[in-house]
């Protein structure tokens, strides 16, 4: 098991920085979106002043992440009304609200408008509910063949894989109950980074922390996983995420 110690925070030259021990060989430094919040796993043998001196090191990095992100496209608080812009598997799409009666419904409609059918009357949250039950059907479909295709290569298999709502993490793994969590925001990016955080979120029911052995894990597997890590981040954000 790997031991972890409770995380304190720092501050590196007016950064503040949140520090988590773990028994791993070597630090890894951290900045995630959408604030560009420094994390810091250090070894348990390192202490405060051997943390700092590593995080002045890697302040120049630090900083161009952190503009990085506060240059990122965000989107607004979503209201579901036409001509808004909403994302399905990577691409961006113009929503076309019609009421009518009938089961409400979703559909693309080409390559550019998305059409959302609903009861007349229904307000936002109604019309949230309906895109996200599509989105949900959508994600749902597009797992069977990425877990056909790499609980082999991995050599572990999820006794339960899951869908929901989260607001800190693109996917989650319980090792002892062998389930696996996927954000249903994962719906609105491109296949590769769905594809990413499945192999991800696997490996980690062999390993649970972000540790060496996770990165040999993944480098072995997915050579390019950073690329498409990247890629997620790059993607445009939601009122409130942030990323691996």
């Amino acid at each position: 098991m790997t031991i972890e110690a409770e995380g304190r925070r720092i501050d590196v030259a007016g950064t503040p920085v949140e520090i988590v021990r773990k028994d791993i060989k070597n630090l890894h430094v951290g900045v995630y979106p959408p604030s560009g919040r420094v994390r810091v796993a250090a070894p348990l043998r390192l202490n405060d002043d051997a943390v700092r001196l590593a995080v002045i090191s890697r302040l120049g990095w630090i900083r161009r992440r952190q503009a990085e992100f506060e240059r990122q496209e965000r989107q607004s608080l979503r209201e579901f009304v036409t001509g808004e812009s909403h994302y399905f598997a990577g691409r961006r799409y113009r929503l076309d609200v019609t009421e009518r009666d009938g089961p409400p419904a979703v559909r693309l409609l080409n390559n550019a408008w998305m059409a959302l059918s609903v009861r007349p009357g229904a307000d936002r949250d109604k019309r949230e509910a309906v895109l996200h039950r599509w989105y949900r059907r959508q994600l749902r479909g597009r797992l069977p063949a990425l877990l056909a295709k790499w609980e082999p290569q991995v050599g572990a298999r999820p006794a339960e894989v899951r869908i929901k709502q989260m607001k800190t993490r693109w996917g989650t793994c319980n090792k002892a109950a062998r389930r696996i969590w996927l954000n249903l925001e994962l719906a609105k990016k491109p296949a590769p980074c769905l594809e990413y955080v499945v192999v991800h979120e696997l490996v980690h029911l062999i390993e649970r922390s972000h540790n060496d052995r996770f990165l040999e894990l993944m480098d072995g597997l997915m050579p390019q996983w950073r690329m498409h890590r990247d890629e997620l981040n790059r993607a445009p954000l939601a009122h409130a995420d942030w990323r691996y």
